[in-house]
């Protein structure tokens, strides 16, 4: 699996960013954040029952994230059309203010080493990368537990400070001085 400091791979992929089938697609890839913050966060499976409490989840805190310059981008392994499918079948997913991207061929789960081979779909994992397009923060659960994009949030925020931050240290709060 890729690392912290390693650099986060190129990718170019099909996204989705509304319900309207006229203009619910567009293209998306690594060049067009290049000097942002991005948020990457995998799901396993569209139409399944812990994904879309997460998605709705940083949903909610979309705009926390574009206050801190971060692009937030969603990814499965699952195609566009069944993302547009699903986004029009879930209330919560129905304005999502961010791209759900199909790695159909699962060329950026591969790369990134969070293709689970049993199941054959993205691992539950987020990525934050920072605008040199490094990998800041790697967080993977199993794919039957669900994250916590607040938990996301507080370290985007904590290596925005460019300093050391305690445990559970919020935005606003001290950080730490070397003596």
């Amino acid at each position: 699996m890729i690392k912290i400091g390693d650099n986060f791979p190129h990718y170019a992929l099909t996204g989705v960013t509304s319900n309207d089938i006229n203009d619910a697609f567009g293209k998306f890839s690594s060049e067009d954040f290049k000097g942002r913050w991005q948020v990457v966060f995998f799901w396993p499976k569209d139409f399944t029952f812990v994904c879309p409490t997460e998605i709705a989840a940083f949903g909610a805190l979309e705009r926390d994230f574009r206050d801190r310059d971060a692009q937030l981008l969603g990814v499965s392994t699952d195609s566009e059309f069944v993302h547009l499918a699903w986004r029009r079948d879930r209330k919560e997913l129905n304005e999502l203010p961010f791209p759900m991207l199909a790695d159909v061929k699962r060329e950026l789960t591969g790369a990134l080493g969070i293709l689970d081979e049993e199941e054959g779909v993205a691992q539950r994992a987020t990525f934050i990368v920072d605008p040199e397009g490094i990998v800041r923060f790697v967080y993977v659960t199993d794919l039957d537990v669900g994250r916590s994009p607040e938990e996301v949030l507080r370290v985007l925020d904590a290596l925005q400070t460019g300093e050391l931050c305690p445990c559970n240290w919020q935005q606003g709060e001290d950080t730490l001085k070397v003596a």
